[in-house]
């Protein structure tokens, strides 16, 4: 078992440290062109992966033109522009229905507003703060996914198990500089080293400092149960 460092700011520091020096180019991987772009992006994201995602919107944004035709499309032809994405009739319902609030309520924009973006469709704090660090160059919060989520776990940043109560906990010992690049090497770290069922921690560059380093560790604390 790794031992990690006397405070959990300290532990915070030394991961985002280490991990900024092994993902040098870590950044968003969606892919889009404008915020309207980005925020439908990142509501089809939500328990389906970024390069499903990329795939499908690669026509998507080509057939659609801003908020006014994904608010008209016919509910089924959405859809079915769709149906690779995981529960793609509930996300065409919010998509549909946030373009119609952005239309009627903020004149076809995409809102800059933690509070006005949670009010759209299919919106939570997630892809709030998502659409503001990326779309509008607004970082009041740390975006907490499911990379984020386990590895704050494991490396002992965090005993929360929702987001929202991680993400208080995180924005408390992570630097406030460092709160969206956070995101993005704990997406990158979760993706290539610290996985959800076969974690590589003879290969990853915390172990040293993990309390749940599989090698003597007997527990997982993403999860709480035995390796």
């Amino acid at each position: 078992m790794g031992t990690p460092l006397e405070t959990r700011a300290e532990q915070a520091e030394a991961v985002v440290d280490r991990l900024e020096d092994a993902y040098p180019d870590s950044t968003i991987s969606l892919r889009y062109t404008d915020r309207l772009e980005l925020l439908i992006a990142v509501i089809l994201s939500a328990q389906c992966t970024d390069e499903r995602v990329n795939a499908e919107t690669e026509h998507l944004f080509e057939k659609y033109d801003g908020a006014e035709d994904y608010a008209n499309a016919p509910q089924d032809e959405l859809a079915a522009d769709l149906n690779s994405i995981t529960y793609y009739n509930n996300k065409a319902t919010y998509i549909r229905s946030a373009c119609e609030t952005i239309l009627e309520e903020h004149d076809g924009e995409v809102p800059d507003t933690m509070d006005e973006l949670t009010e759209l469709s299919g919106v939570g704090r997630k892809t709030a703060n998502v659409v503001l660090q990326h779309g509008h160059d607004i970082v009041e919060g740390i975006v907490v996914d499911t990379h984020v989520q386990r590895l704050s776990r494991r490396l002992g940043l965090t005993e929360e198990e929702y987001p929202e109560r991680i993400e208080e906990d995180l924005m408390e010992i992570v630097p406030e500089g460092d709160w969206q690049q956070f995101t993005h090497l704990c997406i990158d770290h979760g993706r290539a080293t610290c996985t959800a069922r076969n974690p590589d921690c003879d290969g990853c560059v915390l172990a040293d400092l993990c309390p749940a380093e599989k090698g003597d560790s007997e527990i997982d604390l993403a999860s709480g149960e035995p390796w």
